[in-house]
C-alpha cells in the first residue's frame, strides 16, 4: 500500500485544541507553521523573548497535568491575532495575543477558571519564530495510524489519534514499522525529511481529546503490550516545500 498523508495539523497554544490544515509549508530546520508558537506559563520561569530557550513542559499549563484543557475548543487567527476560547459550545473569551491587553484578557481567564492547578500567575508566552516544543530542537511530529489501530486492538476500545498531538498523521505503514525510521529520510514531494527520534508517551495521551476524561492508561498499556512506550516520531526538515493531505509519503 502506498503510504500517503490524511490529516495535518498545528497546535497555536501549547496544551490546546489542534487546528486541521488544508495545506501547509514546511521550511528547513523549523517547525511546522504555527505549531505551539504560544504557551501559557504556569508561574514564573524567566523566559525571555529576546532569547529564548527551552523550558520543559511542565513550567506550561499542559495535557499531562491539567486535562481540563482538553475541554476547550480554540481558534487563533493569524492575521488578526485573535484567540478564541469556546467551552461547552459558547465563547467564553477571546483576545488579541498581539497585544498587552489582549493577552491580558487570555491570562485573566486562565487564572479564574485553573485557579487550583497554578503555581503562580499564568502568562501568554510567544517569541518571534520560537515553537514550545517538547524538544529543544525544531521538530515536525508524525504519527503512524496503523500503530493506534494496533493500539486499538489491544485496548478493546476506539482510541483517538488526537491523544497523540502530531502534526503529521500517515496511513499505509505497518503497524509499529515507524520503529525503524530513525536515521532515515521521508520525502513528501519535494520535501525531505530527517527522522530523528521515537517520540516517548507521556501521561498526556490518557486524556480524551472529546471529552476530557483521563480514561485510558496509554503508556502503561504500551510498556505491558509492546515493551515500549513510543507511538510516533520526531523529524527534521531538511527541504521545504508545501505538503497536503492525500500526498505520497516515501522512505528515501
Amino acid at each position: 500500500m502506498t503510504a500517503h498523508i490524511t490529516d495535518l495539523y498545528r497546535y497555536p497554544i501549547k496544551g490546546l485544541s489542534p487546528e486541521p490544515l488544508g495545506t501547509t509549508t514546511l521550511a528547513p530546520g523549523r517547525t511546522l507553521p504555527g505549531d505551539r508558537s504560544f504557551a501559557i506559563e504556569n508561574g514564573p520561569i524567566g523566559f525571555d523573548p529576546a532569547a529564548p530557550k527551552f523550558f520543559p513542559k511542565h513550567n506550561f499549563l499542559m495535557l499531562m497535568r491539567n486535562e481540563r484543557l482538553a475541554a476547550l475548543r480554540t481558534r487563533f487567527d493569524d492575521a488578526t491575532q485573535i484567540l478564541s476560547i469556546v467551552h461547552d459550545g459558547g465563547e467564553e473569551t477571546r483576545g488579541d495575543l498581539g497585544t498587552e491587553s489582549g493577552r491580558a484578557t487570555i491570562e485573566a481567564f486562565f487564572a479564574e477558571k485553573f485557579a487550583d492547578e497554578l503555581r503562580g500567575p499564568p502568562k501568554v508566552l510567544s517569541s518571534p519564530g520560537y515553537s514550545f516544543s517538547d524538544l529543544a530542537a525544531p521538530v515536525v511530529s508524525i504519527i503512524n495510524l496503523a500503530s493506534v489501530a494496533a493500539l486499538e486492538g489491544v485496548i478493546g476500545q476506539p482510541v483517538n489519534p488526537l491523544r497523540f498531538r502530531g502534526n503529521i498523521h500517515v496511513k499505509g505503514w505497518e503497524a509499529w514499522s515507524e520503529r525503524g525510521l530513525p536515521g532515515k529520510e521521508l520525502q513528501i514531494g519535494e520535501v525531505r525529511l530527517t527522522v530523528v527520534d521515537e517520540i516517548v508517551r507521556c501521561a498526556a495521551t490518557n486524556v480524551d481529546p472529546d471529552t476530557a476524561a483521563r480514561d485510558l492508561e496509554i503508556p502503561k498499556t504500551l510498556m505491558r503490550s509492546y515493551d515500549h512506550a513510543f507511538c510516533g516520531v520526531y523529524c527534521k526538515v531538511v527541504t521545504g516545500g508545501s505538503i497536503t493531505p492525500g500526498d505520497e509519503i516515501r522512505i528515501a
